[in-house]
């Protein structure tokens, strides 16, 4: 009787916790609040500035941080004009360029990102880094890394948040986080899923176009960055997404929506 309850209760307490993404409107766990998840993120991203080469007195790494923001700002306009400005309470944009030749790039909750230079001769100039900007913000707009916390508490029975799970066993409950928003150590990043990295190219294309950067010009990033892998092996930015057939194909079913942005954009 009292393992009946508690899954009635577990599965009550989910049902209660779910949200809906922004723009996309995919439901998702949602146990973990940006107040609680924000506040290791910037300290983790903290540290790994400190423990990495930062690049930004170049071309690119002022392209880099140039291009974040220009996304970021029309992102936050456009999230405000459609009742969503809650979803980016309390981010905190960041955009750095760290010396690597991992062909990757990432972007921690609150808006904190990171290019490698391994990425920008595929990036290739400002839109191909706009094409990785957008994926990136995307993942941090979709509050993933929160769902993915949020999964992993309630998979290892932590479902009385951060604070309480912190209380009853710390160290599980950093590494829930690491492996959340993906730090995989030695500046490695863990990849999301399929459903979440899909979802960023989905949306990171609008984003993209929002910011008046061309949408038709992705299919041709991911081209070279397909083209770019060494070996039978994928860089790591691609090592969960569709095949690259695949990408195109979703992508070009949602250029008429992300052309319409970018028109827009460009009238404004």
């Amino acid at each position: 009787m009292i393992r009946k309850i508690s899954i009635l209760f577990l599965i009550g307490l989910i049902t209660y916790s779910c949200a809906k993404v922004p723009l996309s409107g995919r439901s998702q766990l949602s146990l973990v609040g940006n107040s609680e998840i924000l506040p290791m993120s910037y300290e983790q991203y903290s540290q790994v500035l400190a423990e990495s080469k930062v690049v930004t007195n170049t071309a690119e790494g002022q392209m880099v941080a140039r291009v974040g923001r220009r996304i970021a700002d029309a992102v936050s306009k456009y999230m405000t004009e459609r009742g969503y400005a809650d979803a980016l309470e309390g981010f905190k944009w960041e955009f750095n360029l760290l010396e690597s030749e991992q062909i990757n790039a990432w972007c921690m909750p609150g808006g904190k990102v990171a290019f490698y230079t391994g990425i920008m001769p595929i990036c290739k100039d400002e839109t191909g880094v706009a094409v990785v900007m957008g994926h990136e913000v995307a993942h941090a707009v979709a509050s993933h890394a929160r769902e993915r916390m949020s999964n992993g508490l309630v998979l290892n029975g932590l479902i009385g948040g951060v604070q309480v799970a912190m209380g009853q066993n710390p160290s599980l409950t950093q590494n829930i986080f690491l492996q959340a928003v993906g730090y995989g150590g030695q500046l490695g990043m863990l990849s999301f899923s399929r459903r979440h990295e899909l979802e960023a190219d989905q949306l990171g294309l609008d984003f993209m176009a929002l910011a008046g950067y061309d949408p038709r010009k992705a299919p041709a990033f991911w081209e070279r960055m397909n083209a770019g892998a060494s070996g039978n092996r994928p860089p790591d930015f691609l090592s969960t997404h569709p095949g690259p057939n695949r990408r195109i194909e979703e992508l070009n079913k949602q250029m008429p929506k992300s052309m319409e942005y970018y028109e827009k954009s460009n009238k404004q």
